[in-house]
């Protein structure tokens, strides 16, 4: 059985993640972190994490930048792998990250659900196929019109996934209004769509002639990202100190 402490166990995420472990029988969420409790979760929450003397195999965050350094201390310190979810992170703090996952286990990734990252590894082994056939790389997605930030980080990381692929020799088109010319084959475009409710739609079109090849994930709720998260969570408890993603993850189902 694997314990998780629940960084940020109030939010949205902190509480789907919470529901989905007790359908999990290999995982157990021992304790939560939260500024806000109400009493409606049956572990012990924490306001903050260096107040928690509960010992756990792993920590699962989802919650604010502001609590973001203190989780990595805290998990130096107790020599607790954690699974990092929290976005917005500052420059600062990503370094912070990457310093961190030298003296303990750290996993994180620009998106959690297994689908897309899958999905990410696909697309490099279909560039490889298609560029070199003189297909042309589009991206469009789509998310919920209370989505601030445009393109969304999983369109990024597809492009950088295509780009990877590829020796990084193509470029990012974010807009096609300003100029009035053909398209250069050595960019991915990516364009953002905003409506709704959507919870996160990604189209990755390979355009060639005469046919064009549509690789789609979409995500009806952000269950997906609390079931990766924990998936996460598996693999990293007892994991070496460095800096892993959901591609390890996958690479060890």
């Amino acid at each position: 059985m694997i314990k998780v402490i629940m960084h940020g166990c109030n939010g949205h995420m902190g509480q789907m993640i919470s529901g989905l472990v007790k359908e999990d029988p290999e995982v157990e969420i021992v304790a939560g972190i939260d500024v806000c409790d109400n009493g409606q979760n049956d572990y012990p929450v924490f306001k903050g994490i260096d107040a928690c003397d509960v010992e756990a195999d792993a920590v699962i965050d989802f919650a604010s930048p502001k609590a973001e350094d203190a989780l990595l201390d805290y998990c130096v310190k107790k020599q607790i792998p954690v699974v990092v979810c929290t976005t917005g992170l500052s420059e600062e703090q990503v370094q912070k990250v990457k310093e961190t996952s030298e003296k303990v286990a750290v996993l994180r990734s620009a998106n959690m659900s297994l689908g897309v990252n899958t999905l990410l590894k696909l697309l490099k082994e279909a560039a490889k196929v298609f560029a070199g056939a003189g297909f042309d790389m589009e991206i469009v997605e789509k998310h919920h019109k209370y989505k601030v930030d445009a393109p969304s980080g999983t369109a990024l990381a597809m492009a950088d996934s295509l780009n990877e692929a590829l020796g990084n020799a193509y470029t990012y088109k974010y807009d096609r209004s300003q100029e009035r010319k053909a398209r250069d084959a050595k960019e991915i475009g990516i364009s953002a769509v905003r409506g709704g409710n959507i919870v996160g739609e990604h189209d990755v079109i390979f355009a060639g002639t005469d046919e064009v090849v549509t690789f789609s994930h979409a995500a009806y709720s952000k269950a997906v990202f609390g079931k990766g998260a924990i998936q996460a969570a598996k693999f990293l408890a007892g994991k070496k100190p460095g800096l892993y993603d959901m591609s390890d993850v996958i690479d060890a189902q």
